[in-house]
């Protein structure tokens, strides 16, 4: 057990301190209704159907991923897609999924277990409130990428814009690009590995989590401080990132890695005096 506690620490897998207010919330492995969901439906990864969606509206878009799943197709294609807001949220099943295309607004939202992947780019929030499974971006993406992530691999193998990852909550984010400003912003929980650079204001109030940067980090927020990249950091980011194909041209062994400064955990109960030397 003290091998596992001393590993954990190094990799920035703090156990929270019982001292002070906390809203940190456990998950009961007893719950099943948490990992499962009696709905979902039985799919065959060799049974393959493939739909054009050039003419179709999200809504229909959606509906049809839909009734391929419930008759059991494991691997779906979708051809042109076109841009379109809203597509392929909501999917609580195993499956494998490939947008031939580009996505707009809030694509792939609140999924929890299918493995996606997405030959163009994609607009703001995707994969917002992911819960798990995979999404795997060849082109660029928006915004606010990765919002709220709890849990899986979401990947954008070009650049991606403001707030990535704002409030992630676990899981890991890799952007083989650059990022822009506010990255990490409330981050609680999880990684997010940035191959390329760092806009402003990294890792602001960030409450715990680690972040990994291969590039320049144009300054860092709030509570957010420089950690030491250990080997174990060196190792799991070399099995990670190789998963997926991308790398930092700084070297994996020479990446910047950033932890909470952990002076916001209690802040509520900081005096007046107090809360402007940390702010």
């Amino acid at each position: 057990m003290a091998s596992v506690e001393h590993k954990s620490h190094d990799m920035g897998l703090h156990a929270e301190q019982l001292s002070g207010r906390t809203q940190q919330r456990f998950f009961d492995a007893s719950e099943d209704e948490n990992f499962t969901y009696p709905w979902a439906h039985e799919v065959d990864f060799d049974k393959k159907a493939e739909f054009d969606a050039a003419d179709m509206e999200s809504t229909d878009i959606n509906l049809k991923i839909r009734e391929l799943l419930q008759s059991g197709h494991g691997d779906i294609t979708i051809k042109n897609p076109r841009a379109k807001h809203g597509v392929g949220v909501g999917i609580l099943n195993r499956a494998k999924i490939t947008y031939d295309g580009s996505l707009g607004y809030f694509g792939c939202g609140l999924i929890d277990g299918p493995n996606v992947h997405i030959t163009g780019r994609v607009g703001w929030s995707c994969a917002e409130n992911m819960m798990a499974g995979t999404v795997v971006i060849e082109g660029n993406g928006g915004s606010t990428f990765g919002a709220a992530i709890r849990g899986g691999d979401l990947v954008c193998k070009g650049d991606v814009g403001s707030r990535t990852g704002i409030d992630q909550k676990g899981g890991t984010i890799i952007v083989g690009g650059r990022t822009g400003a506010f990255s990490g912003f409330m981050m609680q929980r999880g990684r997010m590995v940035i191959c390329g650079d760092a806009g402003k204001n990294l890792g602001d109030s960030m409450y715990d989590g680690t972040i990994y940067v291969g590039g320049e980090v144009t300054d860092l927020g709030v509570d957010c401080v420089p950690g030491d990249l250990t080997e174990l950091d060196v190792k799991w980011l070399s099995h990670k990132l190789g998963m997926y194909g991308v790398s930092p041209s700084c070297g994996i062994e020479n990446m910047k890695k950033f932890v909470a400064g952990k002076q916001l955990w209690n802040y509520d109960n900081l005096e007046p005096s107090e809360k402007k030397l940390v702010l």
